[in-house]
């Protein structure tokens, strides 16, 4: 038997050397929100992370049954439906859930399937303006708010009567400028599942002050649980990101578990790696960051000068001061995830929410929604949003109009590893993945609370 070395820090306890993110983001010099600087960690097991819960159909069947059909998701934004009678559809799985705004304002939702003989009332992946839902198929139609309108040749159906033949609801709520719907009349209430998430986000985070700049939909070849892990963790930066060793954060990198439900990574812009061991100077960080015309006074540094330089880029360009936001809010990577399919940034040169959701029944499709979200003065009406650009998984990010090709060269980096991986879960011998203790303890997190939907009956 092995005895332990006695110099090991406990499992979960070890980190890399030198400055810690919160370090970094302290030694900046700002006035940070208390939510920036939380720490929320502990250690919760190492065993591997079976790959059959990638590539089982019947594991899929079960989370279709047990998880996305008693969990909140969002749907969409508050904009893309904001006038009475606009409507949007939203798929998950095996499942298409029909969201309008009704002539009161009121938003509904609803089983994107018509009560006649089953055909969608509104394709997949539409949205529009109607007066009525109205079935393409026999012409059954209903009321923006659910309630039985007209079914042609009435005298036909004694059986069908109005009340029986309201369109059921599906629970929505909204927050942040989301849409949510779940699709269990029994659910707890949204705020049970967004947790910290609610308190960390209010005030300058909140989302519901941001509007859709940019969307795109790319298809991944690989399980959905698989394609939002390559997000949850800055360990992949080493190999597939090493290009930006010299001017990211990433070993050591925060990693925080709020709740069962709501995770959380932060890693530093505008400092180096550990992994990086080339002597630079400030200067030669911040040229690297290719901030154009950006000196860096004596005593100054790279981050400074970077987060000035955008504060004053993006205040011009969107009318919004950002004279209180710290260095760390204008520069660095701050992801949270909301369970089960949800990543959310607060930062304001990163903006991006993700949302990573299986086609129909095939374990290795995914659609992964990249939203970019800017900000915009207060009071700024909703107004709706511009068109989902869709990719297919053999196109770059950078090919998308309207994308940065350095940003949309980094996402190809992402998500170029996941088909291989993919093939990888089917071929290993070894039939799980190890996770490190603390860098990948988000994967961790999410795949035990799936495990609590699923095991439940």
């Amino acid at each position: 038997m092995a005895l332990e070395d006695p110099q090991m820090p406990p499992p979960g306890q070890a980190r890399c050397p030198g400055p810690s993110t919160r370090d970094i983001i302290l030694a900046d010099g700002w006035d940070v929100p208390p939510a920036l600087v939380a720490e929320a960690y502990e250690y919760a097991g190492d065993e591997d992370i079976g790959y059959d819960g990638y590539i089982s159909p019947e594991i899929m069947a079960l989370e279709m049954d047990r998880m996305w059909s008693r969990t909140w998701q969002w749907a969409c934004r508050e904009e893309h439906i904001p006038e009475p009678g606009d409507y949007i559809t939203y798929d998950v799985g095996r499942f298409s859930v029909l969201i309008t705004r009704t002539e009161e304002g009121e938003i509904k939702a609803f089983p994107n399937a018509c009560l006649h003989r089953g055909t969608q009332l509104k394709r997949s992946d539409t949205s529009g303006s109607a007066v009525e839902l109205r079935c393409p198929f026999h012409g059954w139609s209903w009321g923006l708010d659910g309630a039985l309108k007209n079914v042609p040749c009435r005298w036909d159906f004694p059986h069908v009567t109005d009340e029986k033949y309201h369109l059921p609801e599906v629970r929505v709520e909204t927050w942040g400028g989301f849409v949510f719907i779940n699709m269990d009349p029994g659910a707890a209430p949204l705020a049970d599942q967004l947790g910290p998430l609610a308190e960390h986000f209010s005030g300058r985070w909140d989302l519901a002050n941001r509007r859709i700049s940019l969307h795109l939909q790319k298809e991944l070849p690989t399980n959905w649980k698989a394609a939002q892990e390559a997000f949850l963790e800055a360990y992949h930066v080493y190999e597939t990101h090493a290009q930006g060793l010299a001017t990211a954060g990433d070993a050591n990198a925060q990693y925080d578990i709020f709740s069962d439900h709501v995770t959380r990574f932060v890693h530093t812009i505008g400092t180096p790696s550990p992994h990086y061991t080339e002597p630079q100077t400030e200067q030669e960080i911040l040229d690297k960051m290719r901030v154009e015309g950006g000196v860096v006074p004596e005593g100054g540094t790279a981050r400074s000068v970077a987060a000035d330089h955008l504060r004053q880029k993006i205040s011009a360009d969107t009318g919004v001061s950002l004279d209180a936001y710290s260095d760390s809010e204008m520069l660095d990577s701050i992801e949270y995830h909301l369970f089960p399919n949800m990543c959310l940034f607060p930062g304001v040169s990163l903006p991006m929410i993700y949302r990573f959701r299986p086609i129909g029944t095939d374990t290795g499709r995914t659609m992964f929604d990249l939203v970019f979200l800017k900000l915009v003065p207060p009071g700024t009406p909703l107004d709706y949003p511009p068109d989902p650009i869709p990719l297919r998984a053999d196109q770059s990010y950078a090919e998308a109009p309207g994308m940065d090709p350095g940003l949309g060269g980094v996402y190809d980096q992402d998500t170029d590893n996941l088909e291989m991986q993919y093939r990888g879960f089917q071929a290993s011998a070894k039939r799980g993945q190890t996770l490190g203790n603390y860098q990948e303890a988000r994967i961790r997190r999410f795949h035990q609370t799936l495990d609590q939907y699923l095991a439940r009956a």
